[in-house]
């Protein structure tokens, strides 16, 4: 069995508000660090350039349900599935996220990739408690 982490964070906004902002892949560069350079959609994809090169983001899951999982194309072809759900808690959410650990990937790695989402979930809670309304569309 794989080793994993589920990374979670609470969020003050309703969860359709949170899958919607969080699910469309034009705002993955205003909380998701490591796309930050930019993404864009070329024929009903999304690339990305990473520090690897070219990625392409794929979602899969209902968004409307607040399952965000969604699968990464490497420049290597190799695809990842992250699995990201936006789960209801009253009128709040919570954002969790299933950190799946890759075969020979060494302790202080997966430390660094566990701090790299806890950071990304973070940002994503700041930018829908405190980004006005801009955000809360979707």
């Amino acid at each position: 069995m794989s080793e994993f982490r589920h990374l979670d964070v609470p969020i003050a906004r309703p969860p359709r508000v949170v899958a919607a902002f969080a699910g469309d892949p034009a705002n993955l560069p205003r909380w998701a660090a490591g796309l930050a350079a930019g993404i864009r959609e070329d024929s009903g994809r999304w690339i990305a350039e990473s520090p690897m090169g070219a990625i392409e983001v794929r979602f899969v899951g209902d968004r409307s349900a607040g399952i965000l999982d969604h699968i990464v194309m490497l420049p290597t072809g190799e695809t990842v599935l992250n699995q990201f759900r936006i789960l209801a808690d009253g009128e709040e959410s919570l954002a969790v996220f299933h950190l799946r650990r890759a075969h020979g990937v060494a302790d202080e790695d997966f430390e660094a990739d566990a701090g790299a989402v806890r950071r990304d979930l973070e940002a994503l809670r700041r930018l829908l408690e405190e980004g006005g309304p801009e955000t809360a569309r979707g």
